[in-house]
């Protein structure tokens, strides 16, 4: 070594847990200055699905989940992670992209307290409109997250607005709360393992779209769509921007209970012969009889999709380039769906659709994953996340 060399910064070892609708996973991973984390472990564990969704034991069986995860983790004796960070998918937390617009008619300053101001109140308006619909969540909404994503003074973006007069400003920020007692269970669970007093929490819609921004930066317009267990979440980016998000309660665990329920079998029966459909399997009887349940449901995901792309639209086109996670053994199922003429005629779109899955085809090169780890396209892009702005 050169005497003119310094010290290596030695890596972070990071853990990270990713809360959806259908599975707990985790990954523990160092933290790198190259931007590429390397995940030295990872873990998956599916959440037990019922016949009917109930809050509180959905709640439950999740937590059930996370704590055989942690678990899997601790054993494995790879060492003690110096910070831990919890990705929530929905249904899991409430996000919103929000506007402020300031304008006066004599110069004013731009300070932090002025930003604070006007960002604790948004903070205030989003919980109190959350509130109004689902009043029995009562006053227990945790802040979790808070982005700057655009900030403009005089009509002109910057990225230094400190101490700098104008007459107009517009801050464009995303907001993230979750449920406390949502927070405090996942708090406690891994506590029982790793004995940490913060566990820092944030949203796969803002580690989808910084990941895929960055890694896609010629593209100013896309849509990321996560097709869930229980929820699809569909996010609207314009000119590097994320501007609307949506969700409709239709994902994977819908279309196995309605097999179950039209075909009379149990829900690991359905899951069993929407596999064997989807990947060529089924015998020519069992095609006969799920083939119309099939459609009937591809039609409800569809109507559902193209409702909440007009609910994001309201006077601009949607993006024709499409992002999209989901759990690798259904992308080609829903690739099938989204592909129809159905889907690629909607009139509200820039052109066709171009369909991407965010896989290990397009996500290898962004982190390196371990023989002892299992690759995994959420995980992936949860670490290279976390890594970007930890370095």
């Amino acid at each position: 070594m050169s005497i003119f060399s310094l010290p290596q910064k030695p890596d972070e070892l990071v853990l990270v847990f990713d809360i959806g609708s259908s599975s707990v996973k985790a990954a523990l991973f160092y933290v790198r200055d190259s931007g590429v984390p390397k995940i030295i472990t990872s873990i998956r564990e599916p959440i037990i699905l019922e016949d009917k969704v109930d809050i509180s034991r959905f709640l439950f069986l999740t937590t059930k989940a996370l704590e055989t995860v942690t678990d899997k983790i601790y054993k494995k004796g790879l060492g003690a992670p110096s910070r831990i960070f919890c990705i929530f998918s929905s249904p899991w937390h409430i996000s919103q992209t929000r506007i402020i617009n300031l304008q006066k008619d004599t110069p004013f300053t731009f300070t932090t307290k002025l930003a604070d101001s006007l960002i604790q109140n948004e903070v205030s308006l989003l919980k109190e409109d959350y509130l109004k619909k689902y009043p029995h969540v009562g006053d227990t909404l945790r802040l979790i997250e808070l982005k700057n994503i655009k900030i403009t003074l005089n009509g002109y973006e910057t990225t230094t607005p400190l101490n700098k007069k104008a007459k107009e400003l517009e801050m464009t920020i995303f907001i993230s709360m979750s449920e406390e007692q949502v927070c405090k269970k996942i708090e406690e669970t891994v506590a029982k393992k790793f004995h940490f007093k913060e566990i820092k929490f944030s949203t796969f819609t803002m580690a989808s779209f910084a990941v895929v921004r960055d890694m896609y930066a010629h593209k100013e317009n896309f849509l990321l769509i996560n097709v869930g267990g229980e929820i699809t979440d569909i996010s609207m980016i314009k000119n590097n921007t994320l501007r609307e998000s949506t969700s409709f309660p239709l994902g994977i665990n819908f279309m196995i209970r309605d097999i179950a329920s039209s075909m009379d079998c149990s829900l690991s029966e359905a899951k069993s012969l929407l596999s064997l459909f989807k990947d060529g399997h089924a015998s020519d009887t069992t095609i006969k009889s799920i083939e119309p349940v099939i459609k009937k449901l591809k039609s409800e995901w569809l109507v559902s999709f193209q409702s909440s792309l007009a609910n994001l639209s309201s006077d601009i086109s949607i993006p024709a380039l499409v992002y999209i996670t989901v759990d690798k053994d259904l992308a080609d199922f829903f690739a099938e769906i989204i592909k129809t003429e159905q889907f690629n005629q909607y009139t509200l779109t820039e052109a066709k659709f171009q369909i991407v899955f965010l896989n290990i085809g397009n996500l290898n090169s962004i982190a390196v994953v371990d023989k002892d780890a299992i690759f995994n396209a959420f995980l992936t892009i949860d670490s290279v996340y976390i890594n970007r702005f930890l370095r």
